[in-house]
């Protein structure tokens, strides 16, 4: 049976989107408002809000290290990327939920584009079609440790003498 989805994205629009997913090799799932990816050991991803999503998506571009990138509609930025290599990496999954990033792994369910959410449709920031590879999670956790690295020095040289 179809799931219809109550969005502004047209049934063919979400089916195309869905089988380009299952061709990526995604675990997906049909939801009332369009589609989720289901994470696994082979993608997940990490949520970043606010100014430092701008500073890392600025860091990942810069270094050639962009992956996908998924922007979730709200009063605040926020961006899901996606990543892979989250078994050999709790340091750095540390180091970025003590950042204030979202992890998303073990069966958690990520919006996919053109999912329409309270705030919006999910749409993508960097579609998977540009992005080069799905960047391990440490190139995430560089990106974070980076801007917030920039951020604790400007504070130091603004600081009046």
């Amino acid at each position: 049976m179809r799931t219809t989805f109550p969005t502004s994205a047209s049934a063919a629009e979400m089916t195309a989107a869905a089988q380009d997913y299952i061709q990526r090799g995604w675990t997906i799932a049909e939801t009332a408002n369009g589609i989720c990816l289901i994470t696994d050991e082979d993608v997940s991803g990490i949520e970043i809000s606010g100014e430092l999503a701008g500073e890392v998506r600025r860091y990942l571009r810069a270094n050639d290290l962009s992956g996908p990138v998924i922007e979730i509609p709200g009063a605040e930025r926020r961006e899901i990327h996606l990543v892979t290599g989250l078994r050999k990496a709790a340091m750095a999954l540390e180091a970025l939920r003590e950042a204030g990033a979202t992890v998303y792994t073990d069966g958690d369910g990520i919006p996919l584009p053109p999912t329409q959410l309270t705030t919006g449709e999910a749409c993508w920031g960097v579609t998977p079609g540009e992005a080069r590879w799905i960047p391990p999670v440490v190139a995430i956790g560089a990106a974070v440790r980076s801007a917030l690295s920039r951020r604790s020095e400007k504070a130091v040289t603004s600081v009046a003498c």
